[in-house]
């Protein structure tokens, strides 16, 4: 899980004194660019972002992105002001706190640990990858619905997992969900930076949402840079091989190929559905289709499954 508190300011000394204060209540990273720091929160979700608001007018606009954002309205984030008459008002800043910098070293600890907890009662995410969970994704998909804006739902599943995690441990199988949750997330927010979702449902189980026009460019990139990156998490052995010997619920000991993602996609374009219950299990079903076909693929609306060449 991340503990990343991610720090956006110009100001070196402001900076200093954070990264000293906060090194016990996660890892401070101190950047200075609002596209960096945009990058990191897509690459991985932190804790929490403590913002030097300052006099710069993007500082508003990037925080309204951010809130805006259905994947990352629920990112904590405290604004730093430099004193009480450079602004109108504190509120006209999207945060859910803010401090005053003369008021920093002694107040900057309290801050984060109650805005942290607030955040937990909050917001629903998954503590494994920080991504949105079951409550948020139902909540995002209705609002889709009840909005009649056209989406894709696809919803990603990993084959042969338990097999691995029984192989490698715990341990090693939460590192490939964690790095499931950043590709997906990564890809996601490239093909669509605003208004696209990633969610995770649990175990191995992983949703994302698109405009319908770029889901299927969506998960052909995943695909490619899923079947590229896991041979990685197997020893040289397994990997060379192309499988792991396990047993199968019968207690017989088989093959089992390495791990593979199948995504099964669903559109709503036509005012087709009226409650998320709905979508997802149809979207449940064709992923269910996706798993009958070996290796990585995605199957698109009970259509020819769609297997990736890499």
């Amino acid at each position: 899980m991340s503990r990343t508190i991610l720090i956006l300011s110009s100001d070196a000394a402001m900076t200093a004194i954070l990264t000293e204060k906060l090194t016990a209540e996660g890892d401070p990273v101190a950047l200075s660019r609002f596209s960096s720091a945009y990058d990191t929160i897509c690459n991985e979700m932190p804790l929490l972002l403590i913002v030097d608001a300052g006099a710069d007018p993007e500082t508003v606009t990037f925080l309204n992105i951010l809130k805006d954002d259905p994947l990352f309205s629920g990112l904590p984030i405290i604004a730093l002001f430099d004193k009480p008459d450079t602004i109108s008002g504190w509120d006209a800043f999207p945060v859910d706190d803010y401090l005053w910098k003369k008021d920093v070293e002694q107040e900057i600890v309290m801050k984060v640990q109650l805005c942290l907890l607030r955040a937990q009662r909050a917001v629903e995410v998954n503590p494994l990858t920080r991504l949105p969970g079951n409550i948020s994704i139902n909540r995002q998909i209705q609002s889709c619905i009840d909005r009649n804006e056209p989406f894709a739902l696809a919803y990603a599943d990993l084959d042969n997992f338990k097999p691995y995690n029984d192989m490698y441990g715990f341990s090693r199988g939460d590192e490939v969900l964690r790095i499931t949750g950043r590709l997906l997330l990564n890809i996601t927010k490239s093909r669509q930076s605003r208004n696209s979702f990633v969610g995770h449902i649990g175990g191995d189980d992983f949703v994302f949402m698109t405009e319908p026009a770029l889901i299927e460019a969506t998960c052909q990139e995943v695909i490619t840079a899923f079947d590229r990156i896991i041979p990685t998490f197997y020893d040289p052995r397994d990997r060379d091989r192309g499988y792991i010997l396990g047993h199968d619920r019968a207690g017989e000991e088989r093959q089992f190929p390495l791990l593979s993602i199948s995504i099964g996609v669903v559109c709503s374009e036509q005012n087709l559905f009226s409650h998320y219950g709905e979508i997802s299990q149809i979207t449940s079903e064709v992923k269910a289709f996706a798993k009958e076909q070996d290796g990585s693929c995605y199957r698109f609306n009970r259509r020819t499954i769609l297997p990736v060449k890499t």
